[in-house]
């Protein structure tokens, strides 16, 4: 099987994987980073999303193959203190019910205020087409992104600084 080299949060990892092998399955089982979730496996609900080149993006339909060396951020890759301002606004606003969802969601809100630091309504609904909360909780996080845009510094903390500079290397294989 071939190798790649993934550069996950700021960290090298290389991985042993086939091809086709989805991002998301690279990273939840090679990477062992598990906030990324599994939803649909068809790019449909959003569960899965992480930055690729600080864009969100689906990782479950995208192939290892296509992000090797591309910087990638998933939910780990936020601040763990729940310091960022998407963070800060989710835990205010009371968003999550299961949880489930909420990696991908803050992911393209993180992304979005990185873009657009004041979106409108349409510009929200825009960004989160396509993110399925199963509980419903739609009303909060769309409180929540309006949150998070009036602390005027959601734009500056989009990404956490390890993506720019690779910290460690990992080896693994499957």
């Amino acid at each position: 099987m071939p190798t790649y080299n993934l550069l996950i949060n700021g960290k090298n990892i290389s991985v042993e994987a086939d091809a086709k092998m989805p991002l998301l399955w690279a990273i939840r089982e090679l990477a062992g980073l598990t906030g990324t979730k599994y939803g649909c496996g068809m790019a449909q609900c959003g569960a899965c999303t992480v930055h690729l080149n600080g864009t969100p993006v689906r990782s479950c339909s995208l192939p290892v193959s296509s992000v090797a060396g591309q910087p990638i951020t998933t939910i780990e890759g936020l601040p763990s203190d729940n310091s960022h301002p998407v963070q800060k606004a989710w835990i205010a606003e009371q968003v999550p019910q299961c949880g489930y969802c909420q990696s991908g969601m803050i992911m393209t809100v993180t992304a979005l205020l990185k873009r657009n630091p004041h979106p409108t309504d349409k510009d929200i609904d825009t960004a989160m087409q396509g993110h399925i909360c199963r509980c419903g909780t739609y009303l909060r996080i769309r409180k929540a992104i309006k949150r998070a845009a009036q602390s005027g510094t959601a734009q500056s903390n989009g990404h956490s600084t390890a993506i720019d500079q690779p910290v460690a290397s990992v080896s693994v294989t499957r």
